[in-house]
């Protein structure tokens, strides 16, 4: 990123779209005056108002007509390249110089009809960032010495309080520090359902706050906003080309040069060898010229790729530019990291068994799962949240606790009901010398096996008073299994891709391989890779791309940096205000959604299709036209009717890619 887009990130795409709506516009005028003057033309020899008036009305139409195209085959030629628009402006001087005027003019005019026809198309494709800009607000109401103030966005500072009022947009990036509500992220994320947010998460500069009313902290400054880098990613993805684009960009320049040559080949060499008459020769070369010109091949690339990239925007999947949509499509093998990817990314209560045999008659899963969190309730430890989550989710009263005593690594223990009573690992209660009783310990050995941690409680039976349970009743209540799960899509994502056409789905993963063929079992993935550190992780990476071919890294991009960068394809998932994943991915998914993969996929391979069958459309018809005007005499007006005709259907054809 350049140092002045990275001051005004907005101020770029903005003044870029100014421009080219302005730039439209006077090209429709001048598409427009050139075929006024054509009639004018026509009108004035059909009653004989005199030559010089004729003369005049068809340079103007030659003038308005060519003004646009004489520019860019200036700027072509200043950088030592020849184009189309040369060609077309040849073409049509030739005309005039065997007194074709209307021809030529009506060349012109279908020409540059053309060129405002392409801009409106590939516009549609740059609406993505009309629809970004419109919106994030430009005033933001924030609470400063107790009062609300209406403030510039760009005047906001770190640590401003900002009220959002219900069904505004929300301004900034920040963090709600007072109230509630439900806020849609679709211009972000992509999610079509709106999101609850509570006190403590996150929201982002452009979505839409529902009903209720929240005071959002300033986290970001508004140019440094997920919106405003989603923006810049956008502006510059469309123009990062595609290999395929590249080279045709190339091979116009001698594409052109050929044709000129060939041009002028089928001027003199009939007329000076074989002695034919000049005007019909030179008016067939000039037909030639203008069929040959390979504005349809040149035009099929980006209208097609700019579709594609908008289509990903509007879904929240957004490649850093046509390069990385090409690579996209050619990817045969998917590799995920685990934990955040495949799996949720946080510990859950999987499993509560109550041992029958040893605690109470009266016990039940919810009394073991409210005492487990009360003893873990001063723990930060993820397995410790995974227990208080559980217990809040069914909304279960904690019994008091006193005398708490934390075992680093090993568990916690507390009085309880006037009990010593102790949660954590086996090797605490070995340590201690206790014997765990065999159905707990059974349970404890199944839970392992599927790759789950296992809290087991246990209290004491002595009593400190005279209430309490029987010493026969016993104190083993049983075990708590915990893991991170797996996303509910994966197997459903995982089956998707195949259907897409990857042939092989791999799980790469710093966890022990016990827990790793679990998750890979329930996720459906072909194969993992377990105890991986970073740097193994990249070479398994180059062992598969070169077993299998191109391989996509999927990862959460901060420590899967350095494969997200080696994969062929590097994609950033649920990335949305992660500096390291937009810098080091490829492709960023804004939500948290496995399904977007497939589609990138599939958007990647439906769009190198479409590419493919405007190339050899194209060429199909620059041959046909071709053998036309050297073999049946292809006049002038229907040579440039079939051109252009052309051209238009090649647009059209990369259009189709903007649908879902």
């Amino acid at each position: 990123m350049n140092s002045e887009l990275a001051e005004h990130p907005l101020h770029t795409p903005v003044e870029r779209i100014f421009e080219a709506v302005q730039h439209l516009k006077l090209e429709i005028a001048f598409t427009v005056l050139c075929l006024v003057f054509i009639l004018s033309s026509i009108t004035v020899e059909h009653f004989h108002y005199g030559s010089t008036v004729i003369f005049v009305i068809n340079i103007l139409s030659y003038g308005v007509g060519g003004w646009f195209g004489v520019q860019k085959a200036y700027e072509s030629l200043s950088e030592g390249k020849f184009n189309v628009d040369l060609l077309m402006i040849i073409s049509a001087i030739g005309a005039a110089t065997i007194n074709q005027w209307h021809e030529g003019a009506t060349l012109l005019f279908l020409f540059s009809l053309s060129n405002v026809l392409q801009e409106y198309a590939l516009d549609r494709s740059r609406n993505a960032i009309k629809a970004l800009l419109k919106l994030r607000p430009n005033v933001a109401t924030v609470v400063r010495n107790g009062k609300e103030i209406p403030v510039d966005i760009n005047d906001l500072k770190i640590n401003d309080h900002v009220v959002i009022r219900p069904g505004e947009n929300i301004p900034v990036d920040g963090t709600i520090v007072i109230g509630q509500s439900d806020v849609n992220q679709a211009s972000i994320t992509g999610e079509s359902v709106p999101v609850e947010k509570n006190i403590g998460d996150g929201v982002f500069a452009g979505t839409m706050n529902g009903s209720g009313a929240l005071e959002v902290m300033v986290t970001k400054l508004a140019t440094d906003s997920t919106l405003s880098r989603i923006i810049q990613l956008v502006e510059s993805a469309q123009h990062q080309r595609a290999r395929t684009q590249r080279f045709l960009d190339t091979f116009e320049s001698y594409y052109a040069i050929g044709v000129i040559v060939f041009t002028i080949s089928l001027i003199f060499v009939p007329w000076i060898i074989l002695g034919s008459e000049f005007v019909s020769t030179f008016y067939k070369a000039m037909v030639v010229l203008v069929v040959a010109s390979p504005c349809a091949l040149v035009i099929s690339t980006p209208a097609s790729i700019l579709s594609a990239i908008a289509n990903g925007a509007r879904r929240g999947i957004l490649y850093k530019g046509g390069a990385y949509m090409e690579k996209m499509s050619e990817v045969r093998v998917v590799a995920f990291d685990k934990t955040g990817t495949l799996t949720q990314g946080k510990m859950h209560v999987t499993n509560v068994y109550v041992s029958k045999q040893n605690s109470p008659q009266s016990y039940t899963e919810n009394n073991l799962i409210a005492l487990a969190a009360s003893l873990e309730s001063r723990s930060e430890h993820p397995i410790a949240k995974a227990v208080m989550d559980e217990a809040l989710q069914h909304r279960l009263p904690l019994p008091s606790m006193t005398n708490f005593a934390a075992l680093p690594g090993r568990g916690v223990h507390a009085i309880s009901e006037g009990f010593l009573t102790w949660i954590g690992g086996y090797r605490m209660f070995e340590e201690h010398g206790e014997v765990i009783p065999n159905d707990i310990l059974a349970q404890k050995e199944k839970y392992e096996s599927e790759g789950k941690s296992v809290l087991i409680v246990h209290r004491e039976l002595g009593r400190s008073g005279d209430t309490g349970i029987h010493e026969e009743e016993g104190g083993w209540l049983g075990c708590i299994a915990v893991a991170d799960i797996v996303r509910p899509d994966a197997k459903q994502t995982i089956a998707e891709l195949k259907r897409v056409g990857i042939i092989r789905t791999v799980m790469l993963t710093g966890d022990n391989a016990k827990v790793a063929q679990t998750i890979a079992t329930q996720a459906g993935v072909d194969e993992f890779y377990a105890d991986l550190l970073p740097e193994q992780k990249v070479s398994v990476l180059r062992m598969l791309e070169q077993k299998y071919g191109p391989v996509a890294m999927v990862g959460d991009g901060v420590n899967d940096a350095p494969a997200l960068a080696t994969a062929s394809v590097g994609i950033a998932m649920g990335a949305a205000g992660t500096d390291v994943a937009m810098e080091t991915a490829d492709v960023v998914l804004m939500a948290d959604k496995l399904s977007n993969i497939p589609y990138a996929v599939g958007l990647s391979r439906r769009a190198r299709r479409v590419v493919w069958q405007n190339i050899i459309f194209s060429m199909s018809v620059i041959a046909v036209l071709v053998i036309s005007a050297l073999g049946l005499s292809l006049p002038l007006p229907l040579g440039v009717v079939g051109h252009e005709g052309s051209t238009l259907i090649v647009v059209a054809n990369g259009l189709r890619l903007l649908r879902k």
